[in-house]
């Protein structure tokens, strides 16, 4: 008998959270077509008082987070994986200058992309608007609850969130700031919704509310992005794993590859531009490498590499196949040598996830092959992988790296929320 009070009370658990899903989705489909009448004007002083409130609100949302970082370090996380949790004031005073980076963005809604005149006299126009309801599943990473509701408010798009069961204090007390913005722009809240429960189910139920939902974005761990991609009804711009690389051809500048080697690994190794494998030619490998190496063991940074690599440096130790292909987010590299730049370019693309990929070298022919030929979203010369981040692209934020082809690709920022339909005027024409 027990068991069947059990299993009653799990259908009635499940039974709930399904209602409660379908109501924050049409809900958020109420606020979308509110949106539409809004102008520019609305959306930028709802994002100014929501950074306000960010600013107002700094010792509640040390407060929340403590809970978090409190929980985290009970359940044993790593040291990254608190570098990802943590909001202290600098990445606080972050989430509110992003916001009022969003402010400053060119409004992409309505903006006419194209048009032309057709010999019948018909003219064509082929304008940006926005996705409509966005459902973002991501981990860890408070801010980008900040990040992605700016974002969508800028391009008119009502916005379901689903942040990390580790980040769900935090991500609360920041989603009522962003709320209090809209409201004081008079703004319907459910504009900017946060998934009010930690249950996994709940991803389950987002993925399958393809009436509601019209994209879903997961930012997180591989196998969160695999049960996305395999599981979801609804349209998904992935933002798959970092596993970055930094090239350094024989022609590279001692002193630049190591500044860019140590900024691209330990800057911040648990964020997805940070670089986790680094490509050295063999036949330079012995003047470039060592110095390299010193930064990086006394920076604290795990090396392992070929037999190659060992050779030069007894603190690097072997490197098994699966390294190349790992995402570290932690202070470990793997290093390969090749044989030059072809090999380079093919063990990238081979081991790589499209994400982000750097050659430093002072061969300008040698770096415009690589940058066509490197498989990747986001490709660099001479600049840490580090940057590959929509604020530093000039984005004002960024819901993240879009590693697909379709639709959106790299930065994902305001203009990548929209998309287009075909306005076309008319003076009485009809078709023979």
């Amino acid at each position: 008998m027990p068991k069947k009070k059990e299993s009653s009370d799990n259908k009635d658990k499940s039974t709930i959270l399904h209602l409660n899903m379908l109501k924050l989705g049409f809900a958020a489909r109420d606020a979308y077509k509110n949106l539409s009448n809004v102008g520019t004007e609305a959306k930028n002083y709802a994002l100014t008082e929501a950074a306000k409130s960010l600013r107002k609100s700094v010792k509640t949302l040390k407060t929340a987070n403590g809970k978090d970082l409190k929980l985290a370090s009970k359940n044993g996380a790593s040291a990254s994986m608190i570098d990802r949790l943590v909001l202290n004031d600098s990445r606080i005073e972050q989430m509110a200058d992003g916001l009022e980076k969003i402010v400053t963005l060119e409004d992409p809604v309505g903006t006419v992309m194209a048009e032309w005149k057709r010999p019948n006299g018909l003219k064509i126009q082929r304008v940006r608007v926005p996705l409509g309801v966005i459902g973002i599943i991501y981990e860890s990473r408070p801010n980008v609850t900040a990040d992605a509701g700016g974002l969508c408010l800028k391009s008119s798009n009502a916005v379901i969130l689903r942040g990390g069961s580790d980040s769900f204090e935090s991500s609360s007390a920041i989603l009522k700031c962003l709320q209090e913005g809209l409201r004081m722009a008079g703004l319907p809240v459910e504009t900017i919704q946060l998934v009010p429960t930690i249950d996994r189910a709940a991803v389950g139920e987002m993925l399958a509310m393809d009436s509601q939902i019209d994209i879903i974005v997961p930012r997180g761990g591989k196998s969160l992005i695999e049960r996305v991609q395999r599981e979801s009804r609804v349209p998904v711009i992935a933002h798959l794993d970092g596993n970055c690389h930094v090239y350094i051809h024989s022609s590279a500048e001692i002193e630049m590859a190591k500044n860019i080697v140590l900024n691209a690994k330990m800057r911040r190794p648990g964020i997805c531009g940070a670089t986790e494998s680094l490509v050295v030619d063999r036949n330079a490998a012995p003047q470039l490498l060592p110095p390299i190496i010193d930064e990086l063991a006394k920076s604290g940074c795990e090396m392992r590499g070929d037999d190659a690599t060992r050779a030069l440096d007894e603190r690097v130790i072997l490197a098994h196949d699966h390294d190349w292909a790992k995402e570290y987010l932690e202070p470990i590299i793997s290093i390969k040598q090749v044989e030059g730049l072809n090999e380079a370019i093919e063990h990238i693309n081979l081991y790589g996830s499209h994400h982000t990929d750097s050659i430093i070298t002072s061969d300008q022919n040698i770096a415009k092959i690589f940058l066509e030929s490197v498989d990747s979203a986001i490709v660099l010369h001479n600049a840490s992988t580090q940057f590959a981040d929509g604020g530093e692209f000039g984005m004002g934020a960024e819901i993240g790296i879009s590693t697909g082809r379709l639709h959106a690709r790299g930065p994902v920022g305001v203009e990548q929320l929209t998309t287009f339909k075909y306005v076309v005027h008319g003076n009485g024409q009809v078709r023979p």
